[in-house]
């Protein structure tokens, strides 16, 4: 499963890693020069609830994973994704391409998550 959580912003994401053998390492997402870390932690947010909605109907082995997508920004020509704190910050081709791939789960498996979910998170 992934959460995804798509943003429209200007400027290049990039991850800022402080510390490391004396301090303890932090990474934050920055867009344009603004710190955008909160959004990640927004993402873990999600990425918790959907765990905790599909562990509550024993689907504890489903793995789900939480990208942020960001629309209209200044991404390199090759490179630029990366992942900050267990969440994949990506551009919108990039995502699609991911997500075409076979995941660890066969059809049978796929389809309870999703009525599960679906349940549980009504569309708006």
């Amino acid at each position: 499963m992934v959460v995804i959580d798509a943003k429209r912003y200007q400027g290049r994401p990039r991850l800022e890693v402080d510390g490391g053998l004396f301090r303890p390492r932090t990474e934050r997402l920055r867009v344009g020069g603004r710190d955008c870390t909160r959004l990640v932690a927004g993402v873990q947010q999600q990425v918790g609830l959907v765990r905790a909605v599909l562990a509550a109907h024993g689907a504890v082995d489903v793995p789900v994973r939480g990208v942020l997508c960001f629309v209209e920004a200044d991404w390199p020509l090759i490179g630029g994704a990366f992942t900050v704190d267990d969440v994949d910050v990506v551009w919108p081709k990039r995502l699609a391409s991911s997500l075409r791939h076979e995941g660890p789960l066969d059809d049978v498996r796929r389809h309870e998550p999703h009525r599960v979910l679906a349940g549980a998170f009504p569309c708006a």
